[in-house]
């Protein structure tokens, strides 16, 4: 069976006040395109990003796509540095020096399992640049519309 080629651009946003955090993924299977997102409350912009990419993994799980190479086009420098630091992260059982748990610690060992069992390849983008990947563009402006609609929304409700 012939290889697919897969892309996925992911991106994450979070209003810090109100702790409210959108996700977004364009996901590219040949020449196949599909658009996921979420948002969640009581979150963090890493833990928007690392659901991001997760989530696009879960979906081609689900298409029956996870043996693909998977090509990861992010602008999160976090995410991108995580297999960098598994070692550590694993020898500390993922508390800082500080003695707290890592934050967003249930995401990250989700998406470090997920580089063991998938063939990931991350690729660090230019976040928010103009005259960078129109794809990536595309995602971040995706993200932050939606974060805009469902903050208009909190603020109608209250």
């Amino acid at each position: 069976m012939k290889a697919q080629l897969i892309k996925v651009y992911t991106d994450g946003s979070c209003h810090t006040q109100l702790k409210i955090g959108t996700w977004a993924a364009i996901i590219f299977v040949d020449q196949k395109k599909h658009i996921i997102s979420g948002f969640e409350r009581d979150t963090s912009h890493n833990r928007m990003e690392l659901l991001g990419i997760i989530r696009s993994i879960d979906f081609l799980k689900a298409e029956n796509l996870e043996d693909e190479e998977i090509l990861i086009y992010t602008d999160s420098q976090y995410a991108v540095n995580l297999q960098g630091r598994k070692e550590k992260l694993e020898k500390k059982a993922f508390i800082t020096n500080k003695g707290i748990e890592v934050r967003n610690s249930d995401l990250v060992k989700q998406l470090l399992l997920y580089t063991e069992k998938h063939n990931l390849v991350f690729t660090k983008v230019k976040a928010h640049s103009k005259d960078g990947d129109e794809i990536n563009r595309e995602v971040d402006l995706l993200v932050r519309n939606q974060l805009r609609k469902i903050i208009e929304n909190e603020r109608t409700r209250i």
